[in-house]
């Protein structure tokens, strides 16, 4: 079963991004290359099994298995040691990739409160896009009642756009939505 947000890709986003860019190659298009979906638990610190509760969340939002991610630098200030386990990771490419964009945008998103569009203004200078969800339970696949503790996550989108103007084509071409 090939994505939907794939096929869109191909037959509406990348005629139009080849016509508005005028790209003489159809690999010149810029096309989603992968999603990096991570969050960071403080808590983690002092209660190693909220990490494992996280992890499992995550891998249930994202359909992969969350890679737990480890503490880089010692901070004294915040009792925390190189090496000790911080957060989660996932990266998604292909399929999940295409099919966790489309519940993103179609599911997740619109169950934000008060939601007015995402800012346009988060892109980093070379077409990514990065956004910050506040709660994990906007995930149709999290139940409420079952959830010890709520936590955001990062969400990065990793194109192969050379501008931001490009990216956001991009992301705009695939129904996202932004904020007017």
């Amino acid at each position: 079963m090939t994505p939907r947000m794939k096929t869109k890709y191909v037959a509406e986003a990348m005629p139009a991004l080849q016509q508005e860019f005028e790209y003489g190659n159809v690999m010149q298009i810029p096309r989603l290359t992968k999603i990096v979906v991570n969050t960071c638990l403080k808590e983690a610190i002092t209660n190693s099994k909220i990490l494992d509760q996280a992890s499992a969340e995550l891998g249930l939002i994202t359909g992969q298995k969350a890679v737990i991610r480890l503490a880089r630098k010692s901070i004294a200030n915040f009792k925390l040691r190189e090496g000790m386990p911080l957060g989660t990771k996932v990266t998604l490419r292909g399929e999940r990739m295409w099919f966790f964009y489309d519940r993103l945008v179609t599911l997740a998103i619109p169950r934000l409160r008060d939601f007015r569009g995402m800012s346009p203004k988060a892109f980093d200078g070379r077409g990514n896009y990065s956004l910050g969800l506040t709660e994990q339970i906007l995930f149709p696949e999290i139940e409420y009642d079952k959830v010890p503790k709520i936590y955001g996550m990062n969400i990065s989108f990793v194109t192969t756009a050379k501008t931001d103007a490009e990216g956001r084509a991009l992301l705009k071409a695939l129904g996202f939505p932004f904020r007017a």
